[in-house]
């Protein structure tokens, strides 16, 4: 949309909305005077006051031409197609109905009509509104619109000279078939005697109940197809067949990035080359970016950029920080380039996007020159000082002259004057212009964002700047493009791009998720910057539209230019189709689009179907835990029970023979028990569904509620006569109880096991211990239908049987819940031990004291009810090193007890690692960034379950991971490493501008000598130089003391920050009227303190300018960057004021006290990039 149809349409927004009955929210609040006629300034419009160039007075209204030519005026850069002018002449205006409407009339082949509200639109105006002349029953074509600019007139019939106006540009369409202003003129007024004055004169709008009011019309050609469109309902790929990304937060710097990147088709074509089919992993950036690029060639919707934010490492808070787009691109490639090596692709993106540059120092009066040829991926250009592209690149190239003190010593021929400065050796065929919008701002102390005016051209010729020996057989003219656009400024705003994706093609606009054909000036002019153009005097400026804050300047303007080389543009606009991506990531996507329309059909039948989970015996056998499964395992786990989606409709039978070919048994040999939650929170077999007629809705509904899961236990006959399967409890004589279905368990205490070996049906009548034989029968430890004579003993519920074959003594456990697990007595009935259908039993060997102190010594547990109560506390830690280059070395899970003591769990770790536990240190997990937390200190009380979830207080820590920990392989002891701490030192071997942090790991008995005694070993330094080391202590950027060598290390603050320096010469040799004091540096205000505090020495008598001189020396601070210094005279406190130093004043003769420190005022850098955090980063 140009700029002028938007001054247009805003002048219009104050009051304008549909002739519909809503009331538009925004009138509520405005003020109920009479507003003024919203008239479009003309272009060459200079007074502010009246909106016209000459003083001239106003038309008549009943003079078309005059009027339409001051209120209507033309829209430059907008082919007109269509003018009309209509009047409706209104009697008996205060009998009018509610909504009247004018006599239609035509323009651009479609009928027009005025809609009046003669007693306001829900307000007290009167509402006056253009609108398609469409009757009942005739609709214009579904893809109608026009884009029109139209002003209404309400005036005096009598008098022409009295009249009001409104303008407007709106785009007409079948869903918006009627624009203009609800609150056009107040009705009070209208007929009052003085709506003409001035300067019209005396006299009302409405007379004798009759007033004229007239359209004037004029259809616009629609240059981009979106001129004045809301880009409600817009369809990008059906208007433009490309789409856009969508913004995750603040990724719209990335979306420009990557529309870019992927309308340079050698780029894409690239990208498409890298091996990903055996490495197709969401870590994988290259793979992500591959799919990325496929669904913008192929995707009818707009694309989200999730996948890839995710490959590169990206955490939240990196979603919804803008990054620097440069730093980003730079980073992308490099990650690419690295992934084509060794491919087909290896070196094309260098000889896409590199070219080379010469820095040089050429001797003026002697043939001697030193150079240096460096690649560039990108070209850096200043905007501030410079007005165009052309200026910018003579800028760059711009030759220093190094003569004077400045001259340069050329080896051979000593001090001479030379020329210094940078040129080209070749441009890439790609050149990526980065624009320095963004610059430090030293007035302001601030990054501030440049939105001077800068030209650029859609033709750039870089041959100016080549050097002289650079190849020019090919021509180095360059076609722009693509621009990508900042608007707003630093601290808010968004980012678009413009490109062109082919050569000869048009420009569109990228924005997010839209796309939008877009004018040459639109893509160019619109992004130079500066101010705005016709702009009437007087106005305060448009507001910013990310700020709200007026500015005669444009928001908007290009931060980096995309020039393609003429001669190579077929070679990197090249054609890319579905047949130059890589197979495997169409069939990828085409699988989960296909799974993802499955899922929605699911969805959509839901509520005709039942999901029923079904365990069988395989899955009793192959689990280990409590109950008969678990119903959450992974379909993977062959304990996990089988899901089926089941007709509601369906009767038992089908679903039995659904659940029969699942397990390849004949449907007769299936019986299905129905499973209830039981009130002990158990989930067990109650009674099997013998009606094979019931419908599954019918059974869910007797058998189950309406939010409880639908579970049954498939039951496999173990006994088939003659086709048919024999069920224990059916064929029983009348009268006759039926037997108890039983689960049983056994617990292995070699293998240390709890898994199911099967069923058996019982009597209640039967003992606990007649259930022996059959679990014998089920381990296979006696031979089946062979009859045994068997006598019990019962020592600790061990139950033991005198049988022809050789028997375990067997233990018996019910597993009555989760917590309970109960010794069963061998001579009680299974009534008395109320056993009923689906109760569990598990049994164990009666174990010697010498096998039982065996298993002990190893860890394991010797008795059931120990391994249950494992079971329950049981967990899965995931260990990570806390020190590793690659993501995933070294990463294993173990499963242990919550209840481990720091020793116990530790010895698993070590055991694994094949470490000595002692040498292991732990550490906890943030929950929200992965990074370490704290050391866990060994413990001997707290359990695996405090260290993971400590509490604090009444509240449970959320904030750490329950379930990972770090580790490290400490080179000593745990116990002993404890006894020792870890000190940090910055060592300062030039003054205060350079610094080294050595960490040193040090007894917290020792003393200051030994840290200095360390610094010497990492240093290399002599034991005469270590002699004079002292190491001082310092909190907020400030000294508080110097340490004595015999101080004790355990004392050192820990929140204090350590700085070690040789002692330097001066201060060694310092008089007796010389005095020390402590300097720091500061910024603007003495509490803003940064950089590193020193000691400096004061000599009596000494003018400032030369104290000036042993500053420079003492700090290592410079030419230029000390010449920026101030100095100051500060006292200690934090708030006071400073006294800043003149170059004749005497340092010992200003009575400095004791407290007063010599304060250095310069800018802290480090904090101009502060805010915008870590670095950004690909993994």
């Amino acid at each position: 949309m140009g700029p002028t149809a938007d001054l247009g349409t805003r002048l219009g927004d104050m009051q304008i909305g549909g002739g519909g009955d809503m009331l538009v929210d925004d009138y509520e609040a405005m003020d109920e005077k009479q507003d003024p006629p919203a008239i479009i300034t003309p272009p060459d419009s200079v007074d502010g006051d009246t909106g016209y160039q000459n003083p001239t007075p106003p038309p008549m209204a009943n003079d078309h031409d005059a009027m339409r030519e001051q209120c209507l005026p033309l829209l430059p850069d907008l082919d007109v197609l269509y003018e009309a002018t209509d009047t409706w002449s209104v009697e008996n205006y205060r009998n009018m109905p509610r909504r009247a409407r004018g006599p239609r009339f035509e323009c651009g082949g479609h009928p027009w009509r005025i809609l009046l509200f003669p007693y306001g639109n829900s307000v007290d105006f009167a509402s006056l509104y253009l609108e398609q002349g469409h009757e009942d029953g005739e609709t214009p074509p579904d893809d109608w619109y026009a884009c029109v600019q139209f002003t209404l007139v309400m005036w005096n019939k009598n008098e022409p000279k009295i009249f009001t106006s409104q303008t407007a540009t709106h785009r007409f369409n079948t869903e918006e078939s009627d624009w203009g202003f609800t609150r056009f003129a107040e009705l009070r007024k209208m007929f009052g005697p003085h709506w003409g004055d001035p300067p019209a004169g005396p006299g009302p709008l409405v007379e004798n109940e009759a007033v004229n009011i007239t359209a004037y019309l004029r259809i616009y050609k629609d240059p981009t197809g979106v001129l004045w469109h809301k880009l409600i309902n817009y369809n990008s790929k059906k208007e433009t067949g490309m789409v856009g990304l969508k913004n995750q937060g603040a990724t719209c710097y990335l979306n420009s990035l990557l529309q870019s990147l992927y309308f340079t088709n050698a780029f894409r074509k690239a990208v498409y080359t890298i091996p990903t089919e055996h490495e197709a992993d969401k870590k994988n950036s290259a793979w992500t970016l591959q799919r990325l690029f496929y669904l913008l060639q192929t995707s009818e919707d707009a694309v989200s950029t999730q996948e890839l934010t995710a490959s590169f490492g990206w955490e939240t808070k990196d979603i919804f920080m803008q990054q620097d787009v440069q730093e980003l691109s730079r980073i992308l490639m490099e990650r690419m380039e690295a992934r084509m090596k060794g491919t087909d692709a290896e070196n094309a993106l260098s000889q896409m996007f590199v070219g080379k540059m010469k820095t040089y120092i050429s001797c003026i009066n002697v043939d001697y020159e030193s150079s240096r040829i460096e690649d560039f991926w990108d070209v850096q250009l200043n905007v501030r000082g410079n007005q165009s592209l052309a200026e910018s690149f003579k800028d760059y190239v711009q030759v220093e002259t190094m003569d004077g003190e400045n001259k340069y010593f050329a080896e051979g021929h000593g001090l001479q004057d030379a020329s210094k400065g940078v040129i080209f050796e070749s441009f890439p065929q790609v050149l990526h212009l980065q624009l320095k919008r963004f610059e430090y701002d030293i007035n302001r102390d601030a990054m501030m964002k440049v939105n001077d005016r800068y030209e650029f051209p859609e033709i750039f010729d870089a041959t100016p700047y080549l050097s002289e020996g650079a190849d020019r057989s090919e021509p180095y003219l360059y076609q722009l493009h693509g621009v990508l656009v900042h608007s707003g400024d630093l601290t808010a705003g968004h980012y678009y791009a413009f490109l062109k994706p082919t050569s000869d093609g048009h420009f569109y606009k990228f924005d997010d998720d839209k796309v939008t054909r877009a004018t040459l000036k639109e893509a160019l002019e619109e992004n130079f910057g500066g101010d705005y153009a016709n702009m009437a005097n007087g106005t305060a400026g448009v507001a910013n539209p990310y700020t709200r804050v007026l500015s005669k300047k444009r928001s908007m303007s290009a931060y980096m230019l995309v020039y393609i080389r003429k001669s190579r543009q077929k070679e990197i606009l090249v054609p890319v189709g579905e047949e130059d991506s890589p197979s495997h990531i169409a069939r990828q996507l085409n699988e989960e689009k296909a799974a993802l329309e499955k899922r929605r059909k699911d969805r959509e039948e839901a509520h005709l179907y039942l999901p029923i989970s079904v365990v069988t015996e395989e899955n009793f056998k192959a689990f280990q835990g409590l109950d008969l499964t678990d119903w959450q395992a992974d379909s993977a786990n062959p304990a996990a029970p089988q899901t089926y989606k089941v007709l509601r409709t369906s009767t038992v039978g089908d679903f039995t023979k659904t659940v029969a070919g699942s397990l390849r048994v004949p449907a007769e040999q299936i019986r299905l028990w129905v499973m209830v939650n039981r009130q002990n929170k158990t989930v067990r077999p109650e009674q099997p569904l013998l009606d094979l007629n019931m419908t599954i809705n019918a059974a869910h509904t007797s058998h189950s509620s309406r939010d409880k899961p639908f579970r049954f236990y498939a039951e496999s006959a173990a006994a088939v006569r003659e086709g048919q399967a024999q069920w224990p409890n059916s064929v029983l004589s009348p009268g006759t109880p039926a037997p108890v279905l039983i689960f049983i368990k056994y617990f292995n205490t070699d293998e240390q096991t709890l898994k199911g070996v099967g069923h058996i049906y019982m009597k209640k009548t039967s003992k606990v211990a007649e259930m022996i034989p059959a679990i014998q029968h089920l381990m296979g430890w006696s031979s089946p239908g062979k009859e045994t004579t068997s006598s019990w003993s019962n020592s600790s519920s061990g139950l033991s049987s005198s049988t022809g074959s050789i028997a375990p003594t067997l233990q018996l456990y019910e597993e009555i819940k989760h917590s309970m697990i109960e010794p069963m007595k061998a001579k009680a009935t299974l009534q008395q031990a109320e056993i009923q259908d689906g109760d569990i039993v598990c049994f164990q060997r009666t174990l010697s004291e010498k096998e039982s102190s065996a298993i002990a010594s190893t860890g394991g547990y010797t008795d059931a009810r120990e391994f249950y109560d494992y079971l329950i506390n049981r967990l899965s830690v995931t260990f990570s090193p806390k020190f590793t280059t690659e993501p995933d070395e070294g990463v294993f899970s173990l499963m242990l007890s919550k209840k481990m003591s720091y020793d116990q769990f530790s010895a698993k770790v070590g055991e694994h690692l094949k470490v000595d536990p002692s040498h292991l240190r732990f550490t906890t997990i943030y929950t929200a960034t992965g990074k370490p937390k704290q050391s866990i200190r060994r413990n001997q009380v707290a359990s695996l379950n405090q260290i993971l979830n400590p509490t604090i207080g009444t509240y449970a820590n959320s904030n750490q991971r329950s379930d990972a920990l770090y580790y490290e392989v400490l080179e000593m002891s745990l116990s002993e490493l404890e006894t020792k701490r870890n000190v940090r030192v910055t060592w300062l071997p030039e003054g205060v501008v350079k610094e080294e942090l050595i960490e040193i790991l040090a007894p917290k008995s020792g003393v200051v000598q030994d840290l200095i005694a360390a610094i010497q070993k990492k240093a290399n330094l002599s034991d005469e130089v270590a002699s004079q080391v002292r190491i001082y202590e310092t909190h907020g950027c400030k000294i508080v003391k110097e340490l004595s060598d015999n101080a004790v290390i355990a004392n050192i603050s820990d929140y204090s920050t350590l700085y070690a320096e040789v002692v330097p010469q001066e201060e060694r040799e310092a008089g007796d009227d010389d005095v020390a004091i402590y300097a720091f540096h500061f910024d603007k205000e003495p509490n803003k303190v940064h950089g590193v505090p020193f000691k400096f020495v004061i000599k009596p008598g000494e003018l400032f300018k030369e104290t000036k001189e042993r500053l420079s020396k003492r700090t290592g601070i410079k030419g230029k960057q000390f010449e920026k210094l101030r100095f100051a005279i500060c006292p200690r406190s934090p708030y006071s004021r400073a006294t800043y130093i003149n170059d004749d004043d005497d340092l010992s003769a200003l009575g400095l006290r004791a407290e007063d420190q010599l304060g250095l005022d310069h800018v802290n850098r480090t904090r101009l990039f502060s805010s915008k955090g870590d670095s950004i980063f690909i993994r």
